[in-house]
């Protein structure tokens, strides 16, 4: 269901939620969840709400700022929000929560905050305006 009073180049439109489960394979010997792994989530869902303002291409130039609140182990429910924050002439601020829950509970900690900086990139891999 489209929402008509969404704008094209509003925060709203380019927010995006990303659902993870932790499973085995994305753990330490302890069964708690990688920050690795965890930054790489990040990176995908602040990814796709650049591109998806830029409407083109858009790479990662730095990660900013990255803060971890609570441990996530095998079975937990990641829920990771990307927001733009603040946009430039080719490049995008996007903020991203991550939070996490235990199946069964309806609990929901803060797991992790970021700021990423993304640059919209033409065919040419050389930076292109995103307005």
């Amino acid at each position: 269901m489209e929402d008509k009073n969404i704008s094209v180049k509003s925060p709203a439109y380019s927010e995006t939620i990303k659902t993870e489960v932790v499973c085995p394979n994305d753990t330490n010997p302890m069964g708690i969840l990688l920050g690795g792994r965890l930054v790489q989530w990040m990176d995908i869902a602040a990814a796709v709400c650049a591109q998806t303002h830029a409407e083109s291409i858009s790479v990662t130039a730095s990660i900013d700022h990255v803060r971890f609140f609570h441990s996530a182990k095998v079975g937990d429910i990641l829920t990771i929000k990307a927001r733009i924050t603040r946009a430039f002439n080719t490049s995008m601020e996007i903020m991203v929560e991550a939070t996490v829950r235990q199946v069964g509970k309806p609990e929901v900690k803060p797991l992790s905050l970021a700021y990423f900086t993304f640059v919209a990139i033409d065919s040419n891999a050389q930076k292109r305006s995103i307005s």
